[in-house]
């Protein structure tokens, strides 16, 4: 498991700092994991996931 830190999100999901943590408080994006008092990270597989599932949405509207 690689954990990745907010730069990496935000570069691999194109969404801003805030957006990203806005999505987490509606249980909308994968929550960070606490690696020390003002460290996180984010399971790389889970945005990933996100990732992916986005498209799949996207390609079920469309068709």
């Amino acid at each position: 498991m690689k954990l990745i830190r907010i730069k990496d999100v935000m570069e691999r999901t194109g969404l801003a700092r805030s957006t990203i943590y806005k999505y987490i408080s509606l249980g909308q994006f994968p929550p960070s994991i606490k690696l020390g008092t003002r460290a996180v990270a984010w399971v790389e597989s889970e945005i990933e996931a996100w990732i992916n599932d986005s498209i799949k949405r996207r390609d079920e509207v469309v068709a």
